[in-house]
């Protein structure tokens, strides 16, 4: 790809049902210098990769096509759309109700309204003229924006309004005028009812949808709002309460108990125990000490903390995750771009068939009010909002549930392949196993308990810069004196005027001890650990295994693939008598050890030649060219940076039990998906020809009033069964 190329993802106002994502998408795509454009209906957004032109162009290229640019995005919007209009509803829901009732409580035998009833018909056809205008008023910028596309030919629901709505009103203030006139037969020519309801039933479903969609954000929302809003800052003059914008890159933060992690940052001093569940999904809070990185928005359990902003604003750690899920919930999948391409040339065909039942019914009928019924009823009925959302709502909640389990996807495809897979492989080190040294074994020949016998030997490794220090973690600190390297054998120190040796079979040779357990050494060899002597003046006090173990829910998620007949295979640098060792243990039958990255690529390829669908799991640079070739990638959030930008999925626990998960959801993903689309399509194959008046022979009519909230229903039909998902993950 030219490397020239930029993307920015803009909020756009103005989008009220899939035909206007999509015709935006289109006419975007059709402009001199957009190279790629995707619209968002749900998250109200719009992705554009261009070249050669400004941000300026894009958005007056949005203006030009009937929607509103808000600007770039920058954080999902928490405040609930509908809240403003919910009073207004209920105003107007009230004033429809008397609408109806004075036009039909004389069919039921209701009491009559003084004056304003069939009995006086200018005041009634006045009054409902007033409704009329009043609602129009209130529906103006559907009218509008349906009058827009229209003229920038990407048609839309609002297009169909639009036209339903305008027409009733013309025909119905023709039978006014003739009313005026002294011609009360009119009154049976009269629509204005028919306005009012179609616009607010309109509005009503609108708004129903809206708190739908928000609570489809409701796990982008929660990363937006777990970030503090306040920070403390450590100055020259003390501590100081500052909002987060006022955090600079290199201040001194402080966090207690009780607190939040303000922003990204590395800590310099103190010890706490923070929680970073919201992010990696690890319920176990972790121990933060000088040098460990810290996440904004986590919780301080216990101690205090000073830690370095590294890391603020749009370059925070939750601020790129929700720029990614966006970014994925923005992808389309090939079922969306199919359906996407059904509802864009649906609005045309409904107004077509509105032409031909309006040509039909008024040869037939040789009435125009009968033609004209049939014509708006089909325009109002017909409902490309269900067949638009049934995707990009499943894919918003996807995510969400995904991002909840530590699952951050690239592109939203995943969530529709990762049902098919039925070959995993994995990279060994730092995937299956921790790709770093732990403690395998202790043995313990002393006085000290396991744990004060580790924390010795952490407080004088810490001292050292050999790798193998890396596996102890202080649990509290000792003063270490007299620290020296030991060239070829280990090092040493004193602890409370005591001297202790750590190192390998060397330091015992020359402190002159030769007697040790050989039956331990030799199993510790066996295992393939880096072994660790450790001396109390003289006498030997321990000894300890070091080695990358396996990750401790490896096992499980073996098995559990393994059960659903998924082939495991192991695809690893390593040489092959330590592949075969941990695959061994892990009941991974096939081993491909001593590779090189071109072959890893080369390995997945020909899977693909067999027809396997490929999963590969890799943290490390050898794994880039793999994760790029297999069908799905995924890293580790530990792994190199090349290997997270070539993967589709980051696991940002670590937890590779989540991939089963992502297998999961996605099989939920795409049955959801699949009914949407059953749903919207038979409420269009049933609704329209009924609104046609093909089976009003045998008496099933309806009327635009109907037809307005039949079509309410089914959008909310397709929303409500979206949040299914939530339920079934």
């Amino acid at each position: 790809m030219n490397n020239c190329l930029k993307k920015i993802i803009l909020k756009i106002d103005g989008m009220t049902c899939s035909a206007c994502s999509s015709g935006l998408e289109k006419y975007l795509q059709r402009q001199p210098g957009i190279i790629a454009a995707n619209v968002n209906l749900v998250l109200s957004i719009a992705t554009v990769t261009y070249d050669g032109i400004s941000c300026d162009a894009i958005e007056r290229y949005i203006s030009e096509a009937g929607f509103v640019s808000l600007g770039e995005f920058k954080e999902i919007d928490t405040k609930k759309q509908y809240k403003k209009d919910r009073n207004l509803l209920i105003i107007l829901g009230i004033w429809v109700l008397f609408i109806m009732y004075i036009m039909m409580n004389h069919m039921v035998g209701l009491p009559d309204i003084p004056m304003i009833n069939h009995n006086n018909p200018i005041i009634l056809a006045t009054v409902l003229l007033i409704s009329a205008i009043a609602f129009i008023i209130y529906g103006f910028d559907i009218i509008k924006n349906g009058i827009k596309n229209l003229i920038h030919r990407i048609p839309n629901m609002d297009t169909l309004v639009m036209l339903s709505v305008l027409v009733s009103f013309g025909y119905s203030l023709f039978g006014y005028i003739n009313i005026i006139m002294n011609n009360p037969s009119h009154m049976m020519n009269l629509y204005f009812e028919s306005t009012c309801m179609i616009i607010y039933f309109i509005k009503l479903g609108r708004t129903l949808e809206n708190v739908s969609k928000d609570k489809t954000k409701e796990a982008l929302k929660k990363l937006v709002e777990i970030t503090p809003q306040k920070a403390s800052v450590k100055t020259s003059e003390g501590e100081k309460i500052v909002t987060i914008d006022e955090v600079n890159v290199g201040d001194i933060l402080l966090c207690r108990t009780g607190m939040k992690i303000a922003v990204d940052g590395e800590v310099v001093s103190g010890k706490s125990y923070i929680d970073e569940s919201f992010i990696t999904g690890e319920s176990k809070p972790i121990l933060k000490e000088t040098g460990a990185k810290v996440i904004a928005g986590a919780y301080c359990y216990d101690g205090y903390i000073e830690y370095r902003a590294t890391k603020i604003g749009k370059d925070s750690t939750i601020s790129n995750i929700v720029k990614l899920i966006v970014e994925a919930t923005n992808s389309k999948t090939n079922i969306e771009r199919l359906a996407d391409r059904i509802s864009g040339i649906f609005v045309p065909i409904i107004i077509l068939i509105s032409a031909i039942t309006f040509i039909i019914w008024f040869i037939l009928s040789s009435t125009l009010e009968t033609a004209l019924i049939h014509a708006i009823t089909v325009l109002v009925v017909a409902c490309p909002c269900a067949l638009g959302l049934a995707v990009p709502l499943v894919s918003v909640v996807g995510t969400g549930i995904c991002a909840n389990h530590g699952l951050f996807i690239r592109d939203s495809i995943v969530l529709e392949e990762a049902r098919n897979i039925d070959t995993i492989v994995f990279d060994k080190t730092g995937t299956v196993t921790y790709g770093k040294p732990n403690i395998f074994k202790v043995y313990n020949y002393g006085t000290y308990s396991d744990k004060e016998l580790i924390n010795i030997v952490a407080n004088i490794e810490a001292l050292s810069n050999h790798p193998i220090s890396s596996a102890f973690r202080i649990d509290y600190t000792m003063r270490v004196e007299n620290f020296k390297n030991i060239v070829g054998a280990g090092i040493s120190g004193q602890i409370q005027d005591k001297t202790y040796y750590l190192g390998n079979i060397k330091i015992l040779e020359s402190l002159k001890i030769d007697k040790y357990n050989i039956e331990d050494y030799q199993y510790l060899q066996k295992e393939g650990c880096s072994i660790i002597f450790i001396v109390e003046e003289n006498q030997l006090i321990g000894l300890i295994g070091v080695k990358d173990i396996i990750r401790h829910e490896a096992q499980a998620f073996i098995s559990s693939m393994k059960e659903q007949g998924i082939t495991l295979i192991m695809l690893t640098g390593d040489n092959e008598i330590t592949a075969k060792i941990i695959a061994s243990s892990l009941g991974i039958d096939t081993v491909i050890a001593s590779v090189t990255p071109e072959k890893k690529q080369d390995y997945i390829r020909e899977l693909h030649n067999k027809g396997k669908e490929v999963i590969m799991v890799g943290d490390g640079i050898n794994d880039a060219l793999a994760l790029v070739q297999a069908d799905i990638g995924i890293s580790i959030s530990d792994g190199t940076d090349i290997a997270i930008d070539s993967a589709d999925v980051i696991l940002m626990n670590n937890d590779i039990n989540n991939i089963g998960k992502l297998i999961h959801i996605s099989r939920k993903y795409n049955r959801i998906i699949k009914e949407n689309l059953f749903w919207a399509f038979f409420y269009n194959i049933i609704m329209i020809p009924i609104a046609m008046g093909l089976f009003s022979k045998w008496g099933l009519t309806m009327s635009p009033m109907i037809g307005s909230l039949a079509m309410t229903f089914s959008s909310l039909t397709v929303v409500l069964n979206s949040l299914r998902l939530k339920k079934m993950v």
